[in-house]
């Protein structure tokens, strides 16, 4: 594994990070979830990335979690970067969601508790909240730092001038924003624009989710739409409308060049990030020890020709999600 400075800070974060989205909860295997973290941290990824919300059910996936760390990997806690996040629907009523500077403080108290931590090495404002005041949200970010309930304070898919905002804020104050976590792939470059310029001029590391937009990046969908893709459910980001005949077409051109580089098409995609001076880690979600392993032999080759580039530009950009 390879390590990357994040922003202007002295943290380095592996280039591969787990994410826990899915896979990790109640319903799930928890006999391979374990196998999965600590496949993961044998193979170098320190970087553990949840939210309230993970499950399904919601706050599932930091219970397993914290069960098996706790079972596995209690002496190894200073070796590892765990980050935990709040700001979407978590439990009912007002204040249950959103970025109140109530629900902040009462989120984080009850991630850690199901974690079974003393602190998060990371946490994040999940999302930008426009009936919240920023300096409310940055304020509990700022304070939870101050507590030691987390070392670092983070934000995710914030819009880009709020995000500013954010920075410029926090920095008054001395607790400076470390990452922002957002999507961005070969298929989605909406964040090129804004986003991480902005993080670039303020020293802010990025942190990518969705790297193989939620699966379309990979051999599952050139041949149909598998029944238990997330493409065929009726929730999530990759919606059965977003996959069109332009896309597939894009995908499987896309895999062709993948096979030249002696890459497949997921491993070709989180290198192609990883290239990206700016990016500091990308975030993987698996559902096996096999697919955790493939996704790691992207960092065989992260290196992309001149003419490699301009083929990928040529390619991507005339059928983006």
């Amino acid at each position: 594994m390879k390590y990357k400075a994040c922003g202007e800070s002295g943290l380095q974060l592996p280039l591969i990070s787990l994410g826990l989205w899915h896979n990790f909860g109640e319903v799930d295997d928890r006999t391979e979830a374990t196998k999965m973290i600590l496949e993961a941290f044998d193979q170098g990824i320190t970087h553990f990335d949840l939210a309230n919300n993970y499950g399904p059910p919601p706050g599932s996936a930091e219970l397993n979690f914290g069960q098996i760390i706790n079972t596995h990997l209690k002496h190894h806690r200073d070796e590892l970067i765990i980050s935990s996040k709040a700001g979407y629907p978590m439990w009912n009523g007002p204040y249950g969601n959103g970025g109140s500077r109530k629900y902040l403080m009462a989120s984080i108290d009850q991630s850690l508790s199901r974690t079974c931590l003393d602190y998060f090495d990371i946490f994040y404002s999940h999302r930008y909240d426009a009936e919240t005041p920023l300096e409310e949200t940055v304020q509990a970010l700022i304070d939870i730092v101050r507590q030691g309930k987390a070392i670092y304070a983070g934000i995710s898919n914030y819009p880009a001038d709020k995000a500013q905002q954010a920075y410029a804020l926090m920095k008054a104050q001395h607790v400076r924003c470390l990452i922002y976590q957002g999507k961005y792939s070969l298929l989605f470059r909406e964040p090129e624009t804004e986003i991480i310029p902005a993080n670039s001029n303020a020293g802010v590391g990025y942190i990518v989710f969705s790297p193989l937009a939620q699966g379309l990046l990979t051999d599952k969908y050139l041949n149909g739409i598998p029944e238990n893709s997330r493409a065929a459910k009726e929730h999530g980001f990759l919606q059965l409308s977003q996959i069109t005949p332009d896309v597939i077409a894009t995908v499987s051109t896309l895999n062709e060049l993948a096979k030249l580089r002696r890459q497949t098409l997921a491993e070709m995609s989180l290198a192609w990030l990883l290239n990206k001076k700016e990016v500091t880690s990308v975030i993987v979600g698996t559902s096996s020890v096999s697919q955790l392993l493939n996704n790691i032999n992207c960092l065989n080759n992260i290196h992309f020709s001149d003419e490699e580039l301009k083929i990928i530009e040529s390619i991507t950009t005339k059928h983006l999600l």
